[in-house]
């Protein structure tokens, strides 16, 4: 049986057998909203969303549908959605042994207007294996930048990574570089047009944060501020890749969002009884 009633409360049995609580249409819409586009919300596609409603503890009947046409019919998903056009290519993926092991790193801007503090560009780093970004703007990225970034950002959060990859720009390269990639016995790789598999994961995720700090803003000056929300969103969304959220796999548990203040218990009160009633 996949739904039953505690009291007045209705819930869904998923097919992880967690709990989620069934609501009526006034209070999906409200929790749709606030997933989608609240204060940590990607604006995340209509499958997406979906997934993220159910993994936040809530089902109703039209949910996926709901979702869809929800995401569908958003303004700044309109706006800021992607244009294609070129014909896709293959995707090659470079894989990566095991969590923070290899990181590619790429620099988002010119950023016009720059932002109210003078900042107009983004540092993105990637892990490879777990899809983690790690970000930070600039006014500028030089490669003293780029060295204290892998430092104090990389190295220092999570550990001696075997290699790092970058295209061929100045700031990536270069004496500073050397040095730190020598002290700290890290591979240094060049990315060349002839290898775009090597900065594709980078790129991808360089465009994924741009959208989702553009749909997030309202003051577009102010888009430094949003930066942090935009990495919390970009980390608590499932990667297609992965099938997974990158917090997930870094910290093994789901991240406690400001979505949640009308979530239920994630198991349930029945789980919460089963479980007092063994216990006596």
């Amino acid at each position: 049986m996949n739904f039953f009633l505690d009291g007045n409360i209705l819930y869904k049995r998923s097919r992880d057998q967690t709990l989620l609580r069934c609501v009526d249409s006034t209070e999906a819409r409200r929790i749709v909203e606030e997933v989608h586009e609240g204060v940590c919300g990607a604006h995340a596609s209509g499958h997406k969303l979906a997934r993220q409603v159910m993994r936040a503890g809530y089902y109703w009947l039209t949910l996926e549908t709901d979702c869809i046409d929800f995401a569908r019919k958003c303004h700044k998903c309109q706006i800021y959605a992607d244009r294609i056009h070129t014909p896709a290519n293959t995707l090659h993926v470079l894989t990566s042994p095991w969590p923070f092991s290899m990181w590619g790193m790429d620099v988002i801007g010119l950023i016009t207007p720059k932002a109210s503090n003078g900042h107009r560009f983004i540092l993105v780093a990637i892990d490879y294996f777990t899809k983690w970004v790690e970000a930070a703007s600039y006014a500028n990225v030089t490669q003293k930048v780029v060295c204290k970034f892998i430092q104090k950002e990389i190295v220092c959060r999570y550990g001696l990574p075997e290699r790092i990859i970058t295209d061929n720009a100045s700031n990536f390269n270069g004496s500073m570089m050397k040095e730190v990639c020598a002290k700290f016995k890290i591979k240094h790789h060049n990315s060349t047009p002839y290898r775009p598999k090597m900065n594709g994961v980078v790129e991808a995720a360089n465009k994924n944060i741009k959208r989702i700090i553009e749909k997030m803003t309202d003051i577009y000056k102010d888009w430094h501020e949003k930066l942090p929300f935009a990495l919390h969103a970009y980390r608590t969304t499932v990667q297609t890749s992965t099938g997974a959220t990158p917090f997930s796999l870094v910290y093994g548990m789901e991240a406690h969002d400001p979505r949640e203040k009308w979530t239920p218990n994630w198991e349930g009160p029945f789980v919460v009884k089963k479980a007092f009633q063994e216990e006596h």
